[in-house]
This record gives C-alpha cells, sequence and structure tokens, in this order.
C-alpha cells in the first residue's frame, strides 16, 4: 500500500490514515471495548460527550412528599385501603417458595421483571415519620413486623423496615402493642 499508517490510542482497534481519515476495525472487541469507541467516536463528533442510556433514573423522593403521598387520591385510587402489599404476588415455580430476593433496585434503575411493593413506587420511602405507610407492615394481632415471605419485600428493603419501625417505636411515633394476657392465679396456688 502506498498509504502509510501511524497507529492511535487502541492498538490494532483505529487506525488513522496519513489524509486524516480514521478506520475502525470492528473485530476482535468485547462490549465493553465497543462501548468506548463509541463514547470516542460521539466526543468528536460533537465536542461533548452525549449520554447514550436513554433510560431515566429512578428519582428519590423525601419523606414529606411520601407522607402527602399516602394521603392522596392518587394513593387510594391505586392501592385502595388494602395495604401496599396485598396485591403483590412473586412469581416462582413449583409449590415451594424461594427466599426474597436481595435487591430490587441496582445502580438506580429497577433491575427485575417483578419489583417489590416498595421498589416498584417511588413514592413509598420507609422512614420513621412516615407512619401510615409502616403501620402496613405490622401485624395488628400480635404487634410484630411481618415476615418478607408474606409482604414480598426484598432482603435490602425489609432490614431497612425493620430498622426504621424500631425507631418509630424508640422515637414514640409508633405505638408498640404488647397483647394481654389473662391469667387464671388458682392455678399457681399451693393446694394443700
Amino acid at each position: 500500500m502506498a498509504t502509510s499508517f501511524s497507529i492511535l490510542k487502541n492498538i490494532n482497534q483505529r487506525l488513522l490514515l496519513s489524509d486524516g481519515q480514521k478506520l475502525s476495525f470492528t473485530w476482535c472487541r468485547n462490549v465493553s471495548l465497543t462501548r468506548v469507541l463509541r463514547q470516542e467516536e460521539l466526543t468528536d463528533q460533537s465536542g461533548e460527550a452525549e449520554n447514550t442510556n436513554t433510560k431515566p433514573k429512578r428519582q428519590v423522593v423525601d419523606v414529606e412528599t411520601s407522607i402527602r403521598y399516602l394521603d392522596s387520591n392518587a394513593y387510594v385510587e391505586g392501592y385502595g385501603e388494602k395495604p401496599v402489599w396485598f396485591h403483590y404476588r412473586r412469581n416462582f415455580k413449583k409449590n415451594i417458595m424461594p427466599p426474597t430476593r436481595k435487591t430490587c433496585i441496582r445502580k438506580g434503575e429497577i433491575s427485575t421483571a417483578s419489583p417489590c411493593p416498595i421498589c416498584r413506587d417511588e413514592y413509598l420511602v420507609l422512614d420513621s415519620k412516615n407512619t401510615k405507610l409502616l403501620d402496613q407492615f405490622i401485624s395488628p394481632y400480635t404487634g410484630e413486623i411481618i415476615d418478607s415471605m408474606k409482604t414480598g419485600l426484598c432482603q435490602e428493603q425489609q432490614k431497612k423496615l425493620t430498622v426504621e419501625v424500631m425507631k418509630a417505636w424508640d422515637q414514640g411515633y409508633l405505638e408498640m402493642k404488647v397483647p394481654f394476657t389473662t391469667y387464671d392465679y388458682d392455678d399457681y396456688k399451693n393446694k394443700r
């Protein structure tokens, strides 16, 4: 060949012809290198890097907004009078339910097809001040936190729920219900 080649940054990946034209090879590249090269091309063309990921990140909602959401008509239309976890059903094979997943959100995006009841609605924020939401995860009969196998919460949200309920009990936002038991003291008397 009459034209000479000079090697750019990526050896054997991109070559610069002597007259300024770029030559790119697409063979023997992994996905991450292809993404890096594509990002470099976008930077070269527009002068600044464009975001190739068009999927929007999950917005962060504060506690006050979440409390207002639980009192709004949109919440009543979506969930009715039932708890947020009532209509949620997990998909699993056979008759034995597996343990819940570790987390539903990775890198700010929902990463599963059926996220847990808290992860699927970004306006549901677990906080010790958000007592209306925390009450839905406490059993009215025993006063204990309902298990994640029944509610369908991922393990990360279940841990957060446990911590926030304990905080709410300690700070006095939630009433700790201890069941009242009556005893027949005649059973414990000495009979001589």
